[in-house]
């Protein structure tokens, strides 16, 4: 049962509705029974169980958004915000559930066909598939048009060719979205690149290593492609349209990037508010020093603005606004800024922070990850530059 208090609090978020709000704490019972126990043990291990998956897809945690017709209960973006905060209190690890829920089953609603979207989306709710988007390339610089792995059509098929890296979710997935070059020298207003709808199980498809290998990183790896064969089938849209398909996800895909990074900052100063109400310096509580109340207070203003900020543009975006400029300040200014919130928490928890087995920790090690996502810095600024006109 919700409490009156928790709801009057949260409702100072003019998006949130008082359903939102029992979604919000029928999740963050279900995590802090079958997540928290278990998160440090899922790290050793090496990632979530699919059994979890299955239970948030049992619960209905799983793209509540989409269509009765697939599985879902057709809700608003709301619950998907409230589904990525949860998750990202636990640990950054669970953040691959958003992936795949706000992510990558997107694409296969707005561009897939009956039969694709009949194919996954309700595995994708049940927690029986999951699904990585594979973008990224070593050396594939400020432009997504730089991609090289190609798809060549051949006999009823595309032949793949090509590596990607920094896929989230990549070690586990049964499914991803893979962005080719499928026209090697395109014409003009013509983007050359398409998404394929690649299985596990097609040959040539393997897996590198897992980026991240410190316990409890995220499951992010290398994937690579040495003539794959994909049915021509697996063309997820139109052939040449990818890089149209990406920007219009964007939006979205760097709002919850945003949205994760700001939640990661924010339990890095409850962490340290909570370990320096305990410590001594020199005879004296940490709480009690000038110093610390002005770093505690300068990174309560930074997440105070960062929440203002971005909670204005999830509102903006379930309106169908295009906030695209703005949501990629927010994503470049929030992650830079969760970087500087991290250095200066682990500053303020000594040597104590570098405890490998903490969450301090953890958090310290994961935030700069978050820079990377959905395009770097560069990408970002670039994007902003042009479309503010300079």
């Amino acid at each position: 049962m919700v409490s009156t208090m928790v709801i009057n609090k949260d409702y100072s978020r003019s998006f949130l509705t008082e359903e939102h709000l029992l979604f919000k704490q029928s999740i963050r019972e279900f995590l802090a029974k079958e997540a928290v126990p278990f998160y440090d043990q899922w790290g050793k291990e090496g990632g979530i169980p699919c059994s979890f998956w299955k239970k948030m897809g049992d619960h209905g945690f799983l793209c509540p958004w989409l269509d009765v017709e697939f599985g879902g209960i057709g809700a608003d973006f709301g619950y998907s915000v409230v589904l990525a905060e949860e998750l990202e209190m636990v640990g950054s690890t669970l953040g691959g559930i958003s992936i795949h829920s706000d992510v990558v089953a997107p694409y296969i609603a707005s561009f897939g066909t009956i039969d694709q979207k009949q194919r996954y989306l309700p595995k994708f709710i049940t927690g029986e598939m999951i699904s990585a988007f594979a973008l990224t390339e070593l050396g594939m610089g400020s432009e997504l048009a730089d991609i090289q792995t190609t798809a060549i059509k051949k006999d009823g098929y595309y032949i793949v060719n090509g590596a990607k890296t920094f896929v989230t979710n990549g070690f586990k997935a049964d499914f991803m979205i893979v962005a080719c070059k499928t026209d090697l020298s395109p014409v003009p207003f013509q983007d050359g690149i398409s998404l394929l709808l690649i299985d596990k199980d097609t040959p040539g498809f393997s897996r590198g290593r897992k980026l991240g290998k410190e316990q409890g990183s995220p499951d992010t790896a290398e994937l690579f492609f040495d003539d794959a064969p994909v049915p021509v089938g697996n063309l997820l849209g139109e052939e040449g349209k990818g890089l149209s398909y990406i920007m219009q996800k964007l939006q979205q895909e760097r709002l919850m990037c945003a949205i994760g990074s700001l939640i990661a900052a924010k339990d890095m100063l409850h962490l340290t508010m909570n370990f320096i109400k305990g410590r001594k310096a020199f005879d004296k509580k940490i709480s009690k020093l000038k110093n610390a109340q002005c770093t505690i207070a300068e990174i309560a203003a930074d997440i105070h603005l960062g929440r203002t900020f971005v909670d204005g543009l999830i509102c903006k975006h379930m309106t169908g606004e295009n906030i695209l400029t703005e949501v990629s300040m927010a994503k470049y200014w929030i992650t830079e800024m969760s970087k500087r919130i991290s250095d200066k928490c682990m500053q303020l928890h000594d040597g104590y922070g570098n405890m490998g087995d903490d969450k301090i920790a953890r958090r310290h090690r994961d935030i700069p990850l978050t820079t990377f996502f959905t395009g770097t810095d560069e990408t970002v600024k670039l994007l902003i530059a042009k479309n503010i006109g300079f």
